[in-house]
Formats: C-alpha cells, structure tokens, sequence
C-alpha cells in the first residue's frame, strides 16, 4: 500500500501541516524537524502527489517531452540531453513517443495535460498544429519546439539549418566528383528544407535534376534499404545518395552491400545527424553534425524561462551544421 503524508507525519511525530511545509519548502521550521521529516520519507519511501501540487497552484516540477520517434538515435540523443539538462535545473521529464502518427500526438497531448506538467518540448513534426494552437491559446503552459519549428505559432525554437546542412553535403559529394547524386529523405518540415538545399547546390553546378533520384519515405533503416534498392537499380544509377538522416543512410549501406556495391568506391553515401550510428556503421559515416547537446540544453532553458517570465517576443535559434568527413564518401573521376 502506498504511503501516505499522515503515515509520515505520525512516524515522524509532527503535524501533516509540518510535513506539507517540509516537501514544499515553505514556512519556518527548524532544522532538525526538517531532517527528521525527510528521513522519515526516506525510510517509508513516501513520494509526494505531483498532482496535488498542482491543484495548489504549485509547480509540479515536470516537463513534457513530444518525442517523434524514440527508435530513431537522433531523438533518443535528444531526449537524453532535454532530460540531462531538466534534472541540472531540478525538472523531471515525462515522455512520450508519437512514432510521427497525429492520433498519438493528440492523446498524448491531452494525457500530458491531465499530468498539469509545468511545460512542454515539442521534439516532432507535429501534424494537426490546431491542437498545439489551442493550448497555447489558452495558456495551459508553456511551450517550445526543437528540431522543428511552425512559424505561425507564438513560441520558441530551437533547431540546426537544415538548408545549410544539405548545402554542405550536396557541396561535398559535387567536389568529389559526384554527377549522378541521389537524395532519400523524409516527408517533414526539416527535411524539406534539406531537398531545398540538394538541389540548390544541383542548380548551382549545372547537374542534372531527377525526379526518380528524389525518394520521400519514412525514417527507417528498413525505408532506407528499400529506397535505395530501388534507385540502385536504375539503368543510370546514381554513384552517390544523400540521407536525410543516419538511420536512411544504414539502409542505403546495407542495400549497396546487398548488391555488392563497395561504399565508397561504387557508392558515396553521406547521412545527416551523426548521431551514433555514423561511428558504428562499417564503413563509418560521412554525416552532418547537429550540436545536439547545445541545442538540447537551451531548449531547457528557453522553457524554464518561459515558465518563470512568459515572453512577448518568442526567439527562433538557428543552430549552424557541421559536415564530418569519414569514410562513406570517395572521390569519383570515372567518365
């Protein structure tokens, strides 16, 4: 049976009041009750009710966290960074995976809001933005996006440059002597932006745009591999293919293996993320960086800010990409 605030206050031979100023860290009492009281729910293992606090009008002390698929290594990185950084700043988190599906995103959402969480991350495209409008609306409690962004919503941001990021890859395979370049990516807002700036860089040097060479799927190692069969078996092959992100670009190595094609002599295949899976994978990764720690810790902080002085003007924080050579890419000098 779970142990309740007049079980301690019995033990610890005090009033519940005592007990209540004690777990809420309020009214004068001395020192020696205090540490008598925490010892007694130290040894009883009594856990104050989160909701209770909040029906005080107290802060709980628990973010939100909207995480759009937990399988993928870039948001499980995410995820720990967010929760790392919450518990600094003495938060705890509760999360849940949407698997990019918007029935979950608006049950989620509502069970979140029963849980009276202090604030929430948003770490997925978020399909139907009218629910998320809605609370916002009605000031339920704050919100903040990483990793994504709807520019018609009155709330912070926190994500990398996407444009810029694809710009650098796109840049790389074209310098290595890359014609035929390939692109797989998923169908949400980022990754957009990520197409956008694949075939800038095909514009700037006069390459030849395919539509059979863009591939919109899902972001699965299982989607990747079926992509990239399918552009590997095209009469003019590509001799490179861009990944919107790592968990793609296994697939796009495990197909070309599959096919006997070397990577990188055969094939170049550049990911985006350099989420773990860029160092394990044989051979290792070519991929762009996301500072992943830095923007996990300011989106924390961007959120406590918002809880303790809502601001007018919401700030949008483009972080900048890095591209980290490895050994996924070659040189291509055949006619």
């Amino acid at each position: 049976m779970k142990t309740t605030i007049y079980q301690v206050a019995q033990e610890a031979g005090v009033s519940i009041s005592t007990v209540s100023k004690v777990i809420n860290d309020t009214g004068r009492i001395s020192e020696e009750t205090r540490k008598k009281v925490k010892k007694v729910m130290k040894e009883l293992n009594y856990q104050p009710s989160v909701v209770a606090s909040a029906l005080t009008g107290k802060q709980t002390k628990v973010i939100g966290l909207l995480i759009a698929d937990i399988s993928n290594p870039f948001y499980a990185e995410v995820a720990r960074q967010i929760e790392n950084r919450s518990r600094e700043r003495g938060f705890h988190v509760m999360m849940c995976s949407t698997d990019n599906e918007e029935e979950k995103e608006k049950n989620y959402l509502s069970l979140l809001t029963r849980q009276r969480i202090d604030g929430l991350i948003v770490a997925s495209a978020f399909h139907n933005t009218d629910v998320l409008a809605k609370v916002i609306q009605n000031q339920k409690y704050p919100v903040v996006m990483i990793a994504s962004d709807i520019p018609k919503l009155p709330i912070h941001s926190v994500r990398v440059d996407d444009y810029q990021g694809s710009y650098l890859a796109a840049s790389h395979l074209v310098q290595l002597g890359h014609k035929r370049i390939a692109i797989i990516a998923e169908n949400i807002r980022s990754n957009h932006q990520r197409v956008t700036g694949y075939k800038d860089v095909l514009g700037e040097y006069d390459l030849p745009l395919l539509e059979e060479y863009m591939v919109q799927t899902e972001a699965t190692n299982e989607k990747g591999y079926e992509a990239a069969k399918q552009l590997l078996s095209l009469e003019n092959r590509p001799t490179a293919i861009f990944a919107g992100n790592d968990l793609l670009a296994t697939g796009i190595i495990k197909a070309a293996k599959g096919l006997n094609l070397d990577v990188p002599k055969q094939l170049s295949v550049v990911g985006f993320d350099n989420t773990i899976l860029s160092t394990v994978l044989t051979p290792a990764l070519t991929t762009v960086a996301q500072p992943i720690r830095e923007m996990g810790s300011k989106v924390v902080d961007l959120l406590i800010e918002e809880m303790e002085q809502p601001s007018k003007y919401k700030q949008r924080l483009l972080f900048t990409p890095e591209l980290i050579v490895r050994e996924s890419t070659a040189s291509w000098d055949r006619k």
